[in-house]
């Protein structure tokens, strides 16, 4: 009925902002809304590896859910006299879940400051502008490799799936850009559960160049300042549990490099190449660890519903357990939606981008320009055996006794992925999607016979202002 009610309001109507309070004097002040609810349903969650790995639990590997959430906000800019913006936003997140969440968490919820920060940026003269801010705020450097999730949601919070919080607790950012290449410096201090707070710190920067084509090319260098983050190590020759080390995440420093193609002319027409690699060091604990990714996409611009088919590769580097050095990458905030950095659909709830690669195939149709449907494939494996796959959750002991971690087998699973989106009108959004997992050998190694397919699906709309 309101949709209907909006469809029929006159177009100049339509075309005024809500959300314009103030415009008057070089002072610009608009509210924000955004809400979302989502529906979700799950069936043998992680292929019901707990009535094997920690068969005391009582945890129910059949769930729905209910999650929601609100945020409000408002920001504002002043235009001052040299030509330059100071600005700010102030906004919140409130979230709930109601029913038991795939982590066994739920009838809970909090309400936390989201964005709170204030900002200055103008230009220099011969083409230097310059943007610097202080506060909450999101920040995501490269393609979200790395730097890009300030915040968790989920457990104590609520909205596991929606994850409506983004920005960093603490963030200094400082940009310089010159015609089609950014600088920016940056401090980092992640918005992290009460629970689990690693008390992480992290500085670094991020260099990047922009072609007008569409295609880039960047570097991304992070220093983890301070952290009382654990990082897990296999055990020698992977018999044994894995070794925690409590703060070894502090000093760690990775290097990464990002590119994409811009638009090319000729047999190349409509093809779309990306590559990243990352490289992580940290001499005070030994390790030395890389991930990487390259996809190459192509668009059937001559056809209805114009067909777009991307194949990728990605890789993280896991433990080695024959050596003494520590090869496990970390993942440290990426962004672990399906279009982005996640390791499979499902798969990513299980495994973090440590010790898996993933082959992924993505198929997207867009039958009108309001809807959009897509599938996504990912064939998982572990990168090393008998080492912490996730976090050494999954440490337990084997046929003959041994305590051992991690898998046996590389081929973790196959997941399945569809997907459909609807712009219902500028404001409003449904997104849709049912998904299964089909464990491998490595899954049913660990639960001794053939594990089930996991299973689920969800259907969400969000309203953004």
């Amino acid at each position: 009925m309101l949709l209907a009610c909006w469809g029929a309001m006159p177009a100049q109507a339509q075309e005024r902002d809500p959300m314009l309070f103030h415009q008057q004097g070089g002072l610009t002040v608009r509210g924000h809304l955004q809400f979302g609810l989502n529906v979700v349903a799950e069936r043998n969650l992680f292929w019901d590896l707990a009535a094997t790995t920690n068969p005391g639990s009582g945890f129910d590997p059949d769930t729905n859910w209910l999650e929601a959430y609100i945020k409000p906000g408002l920001s504002f800019v002043y235009q001052l006299d040299a030509g330059s913006e100071f600005y700010g936003k102030l906004s919140a997140v409130s979230s709930y879940t109601l029913g038991t969440d795939a982590f066994d968490t739920g009838d809970t919820g909090a309400s936390t400051l989201e964005e709170a920060y204030l900002g200055l940026r103008g230009r220099l003269g011969s083409g230097l502008s310059y943007d610097l801010s202080l506060g909450r705020r999101e920040l995501t450097l490269g393609t979200g490799m790395l730097i890009a999730n300030g915040a968790t949601s989920g457990f104590e919070r609520g909205a596991l799936k929606f994850g409506p919080r983004k920005a960093w607790e603490r963030a200094a950012i400082g940009r310089l850009s010159y015609a089609n290449v950014t600088g920016t410096v940056f401090y980092l201090d992640p918005n992290e559960l009460p629970s689990t707070d690693g008390e992480n710190a992290l500085a670094g920067i991020d260099l990047r160049y922009d072609d007008r084509g569409g295609g880039y090319l960047g570097m991304t260098y992070v220093d983890v300042l301070r952290s009382n983050s654990p990082y897990p190590q296999a055990a020698p020759g992977g018999v044994g549990a894995p070794t925690v080390t409590p703060g070894a995440r502090e000093g760690t420093r990775t290097l990464g490099l990002y590119g994409r193609t811009p638009s090319f002319d000729g047999a190349l027409e409509n093809w779309v190449f990306t590559g990243e690699v990352a490289l992580q060091r940290n001499d005070r604990i030994d390790l030395r660890a890389w991930a990487g990714r390259v996809t190459a996409g192509y668009t059937f611009a001559g056809l209805p519903w114009r067909p777009n088919v991307t194949l990728g590769y990605q890789t993280f580097s896991g433990d080695d357990p024959d050596t003494t050095t520590l090869e496990r990458f970390d993942p440290l905030y990426y962004q672990g939606s399906p279009s982005a950095w996640a390791t499979g659909s499902k798969s990513a709830s299980t495994f973090i981008n440590s010790n898996v690669n993933a082959l992924s195939l993505a198929v997207q149709v867009k039958p009108t320009r309001q809807d959009t449907w897509t599938l996504r494939y990912a064939h998982i494996r572990a990168n090393e055996l008998n080492s912490p796959v996730q976090f050494g959750q999954a440490t337990r002991v084997n046929v003959n006794g041994n305590v051992v971690s991690g898998v046996t087998e590389a081929h973790l699973a196959d997941d399945l992925f569809v997907e459909y989106s609807r712009i219902i009108n500028r404001n409003t959004f449904l997104t849709a999607g049912v998904s299964a997992s089909f464990p491998g050998a490595a899954i049913d190694n660990v639960v001794s016979g053939s594990a089930a397919p996991w299973t689920g699906g969800f259907i969400n709309v969000v309203v953004n202002y």
